[in-house]
């Protein structure tokens, strides 16, 4: 079972932030079960994210290049094969509940086209948690009254008791805490009374605290059912929290002191939780300092279920079952992440660690912007998603591009939050670190374009 949630970050669990928000779930799940304290995403925003989470490649292999659905931007390459895939050829029942945000406005691009025999959600980037509409296996139901993320708690359960003899793998994708900021009465309360936030951070940590409820439900369930022991449980987050805003509006909050946040490869936007409880295989109550990545989880996942991927499919991913079950194992030392708005810049917001070195190239502000056009279809595809049969392939916005910033360099293992640039002090290492970034880039690149979708 693989759990996500949108947006949150380590400084999300009351365990880390001295009780600010309340995660009791989440924070038990910390002390009872293996805890990465160096797992990244494989982009700081959501799409490219989940397309590695799925394939166990690199996001710009996959085509998936950024968040607009209403532009096909966040569309997985229909050649790419999800875990979901090999595991439902493997006998397993796959189900998806919640968020996909991996192609919409085309059945071709489906979550049951994708591997999932079943699926429960939305197929776009985010949605509202009160005036909700989800698909369930191509039937749209709207709202009910319930709260969008007790209604994924609900299908996650409902999906155990179906297949509670049979092999089966979830994903639940929870929405919470990404935008619209709209949590249930009771649970933002305490929040607001305290004074301590603005409202959009109490909004936020109100979010956390229903889905924290929704999973301590889900973790019951596997209990009541007798498969808590041998169930693999994993939980993350799809990129770092959102940060910005201004007056009440304002959603900065605590994140453990690293640097940056959603949009950028510093390590608040791609630095995330994954917290591991499988009692048959795992010991728990310990840490795992491994730098481990989004691209590790297709073939640890499979390795775990006993399915081997072709032997042509090329993975940026390794297993690292052996490293969770406390034995000797490797992860590769070099990783890489680039994100910018539309068509993918390699000297804009990209970065690569080769062991404890990090290489940052910043993000250059043109190209990180949306046009207003695309940010308002963006809006309305969430209300009225009926008024979309199609994606727009219109020309993409012609943008000017500024001088790339110098690169920075940074010690991780002495310098985990990004605060003391030592390129100037290593000039070498830069300059190396530069060119094998540009190379990945280049290679990924290429591969990407010979995608004919």
């Amino acid at each position: 079972m693989l759990i996500v949630a949108d947006d949150m970050g380590y400084g999300d669990f009351s365990c880390f932030n001295e009780n600010a928000s309340h995660t009791p779930t989440l924070d038990r799940l910390v002390g009872e079960g293996l805890c990465l304290t160096q797992h990244y995403s494989a982009s700081p925003v959501c799409a490219p994210a989940r397309a590695s989470l799925m394939t166990g490649r690199y996001p710009h292999r996959t085509g998936v290049l950024d968040t607009l659905e209403t532009r096909g931007l966040d569309r997985l390459a229909l050649r790419e094969r999800t875990v979901a895939d090999f595991l439902a050829r493997a006998g397993y029942v796959t189900g998806l509940v919640g968020k996909w945000h991996n192609g919409a406005f085309d059945a071709r691009y489906h979550p049951n086209r994708r591997g999932f025999t079943e699926f429960a959600g939305f197929s776009g980037g985010w949605h509202p948690y009160w005036q909700w509409r989800i698909d369930r296996n191509g039937s749209s139901s709207g709202s009910d009254g319930r709260y969008l993320t007790d209604v994924f708690t609900d299908e996650a359960i409902a999906f155990l008791r179906r297949h509670r003899r049979e092999s089966f793998f979830l994903h639940l994708a929870y929405n919470a805490p990404h935008f619209p900021f709209e949590a249930p009465e009771a649970e933002l309360k305490p929040f607001l009374e305290s004074g301590k936030f603005t409202t959009a951070v109490s909004a936020i940590y109100a979010m956390l605290h229903a889905m924290d409820r929704g999973i301590a439900r889900v973790l019951e369930e596997l209990d009541a059912l007798g498969l808590a022991n041998n169930t693999l449980m994993m939980f993350t987050s799809d990129n770092g929290p959102q940060f910005g805003g201004k007056g009440d509006n304002c959603t900065d909050r605590f994140n453990c002191g690293f640097a940056g946040s959603k949009l950028y490869v510093y390590e608040g936007g791609i630095r995330l939780p994954m917290v591991i409880r499988w009692p048959a295989a795992v010991a728990g109550k310990r840490t795992l300092d491994a730098m481990c990545h989004f691209t590790d989880w297709f073939p640890t996942i499979l390795a775990a279920a006993g399915v081997e991927p072709p032997r042509d499919l090329k993975l940026d991913g390794v297993n690292v079952l052996p490293l969770l079950a406390g034995e000797r194992g490797k992860v590769p030392d070099q990783r890489f992440w680039q994100w910018n708005r539309y068509a993918p810049d390699g000297e804009c917001n990209a970065a690569m660690r080769e062991g404890k070195w990090k290489l940052v190239r910043p993000a250059l502000r043109e190209l990180m912007e949306v046009a207003p056009d695309d940010l308002r279809a963006d809006i309305r595809a969430k209300y009225e998603p009926e008024s979309f049969t199609s994606i727009d392939d219109s020309p993409l916005p012609e943008r000017r591009r500024g001088t790339p910033a110098p690169a920075q360099l940074f010690d991780i293992e002495n310098d985990p939050m990004e605060r003391r640039d030592l390129a100037a002090a290593e000039p070498d290492r830069v300059a190396r670190m530069t060119v094998a970034l540009a190379r990945w880039f280049e290679e990924v690149e290429r591969e990407r374009r010979t995608i004919r979708d």
